[in-house]
């Protein structure tokens, strides 16, 4: 466990979250509750707290259920990162803050274990395609400086360690179908599975 590490995971409004995976399931707001439920559980085990930053409040009602607090914040990614981040920070001006995305629903802890304890300073881990980001973690009491959108990984790697792995399931965050199947591959955490493949469905 990294005792130094708080992070901040961003949730879209349900509605509006996973519009390239209609088709995959009759319920995609459901789908993408289950992403963020599978990565935030596997994520506590291994970090000291976690704070979710969405104005859904089915999403922050289920979080609170497991224990995670949640706030409303601005729009947009980086902007709803810059604030979650703030607050914790405000918490604790030493510790490592970091940005986890919340569609890794494949997502193990012992991989996002060996990731943390991996990075020394400011560090990132892209995705799959070598394209996004999946998790930025700032410096000691340095700023997160979120810079995520098209060619984040690129624009992360310019002042920032980038952490390749082995961890598949740490970037494979799915936004369609065939990252689904690649993730379903890997081993869907338990909330996931349950929304593709409800029991007696």
């Amino acid at each position: 466990m990294r005792a130094d590490v708080d992070l901040v995971v961003p949730v879209k409004t349900l509605r509006r979250a996973k519009t390239r995976l209609v088709g995959v399931t009759d319920d995609r707001p459901a789908l993408a509750l289950a992403f963020a439920l599978d990565t935030i559980s596997a994520a506590l085990p291994v970090v000291r707290g976690v704070l979710a930053v969405t104005d859904d409040p089915e999403v922050a009602a289920r979080l609170r259920a497991i224990g995670v607090p949640s706030l409303p914040g601005p729009e947009g990614l980086n902007e709803a990162l810059r604030f979650g981040a703030g607050v914790l920070r405000a918490r604790d001006p030493r510790s490592v803050v970091g940005a986890l995305q919340a569609d890794l629903p494949a997502l193990r802890t012992d991989e996002l274990k060996l990731a943390l304890a991996a990075a020394d300073g400011r560090a990132f881990c892209p995705d799959r395609q070598g394209t996004g980001t999946t998790l930025l973690l700032s410096a000691p009491g340095g700023d997160l400086d979120p810079r995520f959108g098209a060619g984040s990984a690129q624009a992360h790697a310019s002042d920032a360690r980038t952490l390749l792995g082995p961890w598949p399931s740490l970037r494979n965050d799915v936004d369609t179908a065939e990252d689904l199947e690649l993730a379903t591959g890997l081993g869907l955490g338990p909330h996931s599975s349950a929304v593709l493949c409800p029991v007696g469905g």
